[in-house]
C-alpha cells in the first residue's frame, strides 16, 4: 500500500485536494483514485485535486483534476489555493509565476491572506438574447436571473451544461443577479462536479467581464458574492472590446493535512 500527503485547500467554500508532486509519485493515470479521493461520503471530499509540480522556467507548474477524476480546464480559486500552498511549501514568497494548462499565471499575495491571480486576457465575448458566454481559462455561461435565491441550480445548470451549443463538451454555467452598483450575487453550476459548488474563480471573472460588456456596470472593479463568501475582480476595458490586467482576488485557506493510502 502506497502512503501520501495531501493538504486540504479551500477558496471562498471551493475545496480541493493538493499534493506536492514535484518527484512525481502520484500516479495520473489512474482517474478513478482521483475520483474516490474526492468523493465526499467514500473520500476526503474535494470540488477538485491539484497538483504542484517542478517546471523548468517559472516556479511550479499546476495540474489540475475535478471530482470526476479528469485533468480540466483552469481553475481560478484553484490557481490561488495552489499559490498558497507553494508558499507554505518555501517555493515562492511574496510573488509567484505559475503554468496551468491555460498558459502562465502570476501572483501577488497580500499580508492579510489575500491571494491576487492574475487571469488570462479575453479578446471576445459573445452576447446573446438571453445570455453572454466567455472562455476565461473555462468555458462559461453567463445569465441573469431575479430569484436566485431560490433558483434550482442543478437541474436548470445541468440542461444548459449538456444543451445545445453546448452539448458534450459542455460549459460551466453562471446564474446571476445584481446587487449593486459594481456588486453581483452569483450561483455556479461546474461541469465536471455536476453539482453546484459554493464559488468558481474562473466563474466570477467571467460574470464580472459579462456584467460590464452587457452595460450592467460601468465599474472595473467588480464585487462577487458566492455562496462561499466575496471575491473581487479587477480588469482594465479595451477600446476594441477586449479585457486585459484581469485579477481575481480573494482567500486561500488551509484547511488540514492528512495522508492518502492506495
Amino acid at each position: 500500500m502506497k502512503q501520501l500527503e495531501f493538504h486540504k485547500y479551500q477558496g471562498t467554500g471551493n475545496d480541493f485536494i493538493i499534493i506536492d508532486n514535484r518527484s512525481l509519485i502520484f500516479d495520473k493515470t489512474n482517474n478513478k483514485n482521483i475520483a474516490k479521493f474526492c468523493d465526499r461520503r467514500f473520500g476526503i471530499g474535494a470540488d477538485g485535486l491539484i497538483l504542484l509540480e517542478n517546471h523548468p522556467t517559472v516556479d511550479f507548474r499546476m495540474v489540475y483534476y475535478n471530482s470526476d477524476g479528469n485533468e480540466s480546464s483552469m481553475c481560478g480559486n484553484g490557481g490561488r489555493c495552489i499559490s498558497a500552498f507553494a508558499k507554505l511549501l518555501g517555493v515562492v514568497d511574496k510573488k509567484a509565476e505559475f503554468e496551468a494548462i491555460d498558459g502562465m499565471h502570476h501572483v501577488e499575495f497580500e499580508v492579510d491572506g489575500t491571494v491576487r491571480l492574475q487571469m488570462q486576457n479575453i479578446s471576445h465575448i459573445e452576447s446573446f438574447k438571453t445570455h453572454l458566454f466567455l472562455d476565461t481559462g473555462s468555458p462559461h455561461h453567463v445569465e441573469l436571473v431575479e430569484h436566485i435565491e431560490e433558483f434550482d441550480v442543478k437541474t436548470n445548470g445541468s440542461k444548459i451544461r449538456y444543451g445545445a451549443p453546448y452539448n458534450q463538451a459542455g460549459s460551466n454555467v453562471n446564474f446571476v443577479k445584481p446587487i449593486g452598483d459594481n456588486r453581483f450575487a452569483v450561483r455556479t453550476y461546474e461541469r465536471g462536479v455536476e453539482d453546484e459548488t459554493l464559488s468558481c474563480g474562473t466563474g466570477v471573472t467571467a460574470v464580472a467581464l459579462a456584467m460590464h460588456k452587457s452595460g450592467q456596470t460601468s465599474s472595473n472593479e467588480i464585487t462577487l458574492q458566492t455562496q462561499g463568501g466575496e471575491l473581487q475582480i479587477s480588469f482594465s476595458a479595451n477600446e476594441d472590446g477586449s479585457y486585459s490586467d484581469i485579477w481575481l482576488i480573494g482567500p486561500a485557506e488551509f484547511v488540514y493535512k492528512g495522508v492518502i493510502e492506495w
